[in-house]
């Protein structure tokens, strides 16, 4: 695989060859026992981050935040879950090998950004899906007051709060979104900015 800043053609057609699988061959599965299915999800969340003006590298961390449950096979998300499988993670480290450090962050603090929000708005815990809630007691629940602290000395901790809300929202089911091939010439776009 390229590393990162030596990005080849075939190091971008691999990894947009990976994300298309991902999404063809697996984004029709249930979206962790949503009414929207996997791609519904991410598409609407990159579409929510376009509609309020997001820069190119904020809709493709909100069209990839959740591409960890996917990424390996055998490790989605089920609701008889009973341990935290840090999807974000394994999401940042595929991502990492091709994107510049802010989608990763995003990418990988997008769940942290839950756990802070729970801490943070009062009123954010109770507009969460019955899956957050379940997934947000594996992940630890609401912050601690010092660990809103650390989370606030990430750089870009504004940017995963941005894509968490863009996530929270894109549950809804039966809204058009464009295809994953539309997003992929921005894909390409932000990738070439390694080379």
């Amino acid at each position: 695989m390229p590393k990162l800043g030596d990005m080849t053609d075939q190091g971008e057609n691999e990894i947009i060859g990976r994300l298309t699988d991902i999404f063809l061959r697996r984004g029709s599965d249930s979206y962790l026992g949503e009414a929207v299915t996997m791609s519904e999800h991410m598409l609407q969340a990159a579409i929510l981050a376009q509609s309020e003006g997001a820069d190119d590298s904020l809709i493709v961390a909100a069209l990839l935040h959740d591409v960890g449950h996917y990424a390996e096979e055998f490790n989605a998300y089920a609701p008889t879950d009973t341990f935290d499988k840090r999807h974000e993670v394994i999401g940042a480290q595929l991502l990492a090998l091709y994107f510049d450090q802010r989608i990763v962050t995003a990418v990988r603090l997008h769940v942290a950004a839950k756990r802070y929000l729970c801490a943070t708005r009062p009123e954010y815990l109770s507009m969460l899906s019955a899956a957050s809630v379940h997934t947000l007691e594996l992940q630890g629940g609401s912050m601690s007051p010092s660990e809103v602290v650390e989370f606030e000395r990430n750089v870009g901790f504004r940017d995963a709060v941005r894509v968490r809300m863009w996530d929270d929202q894109a549950k809804v089911a039966g809204v058009l979104t464009p295809s994953f091939d539309d997003f992929v010439p921005l894909l390409r776009q932000v990738l070439k900015i390694k080379k």
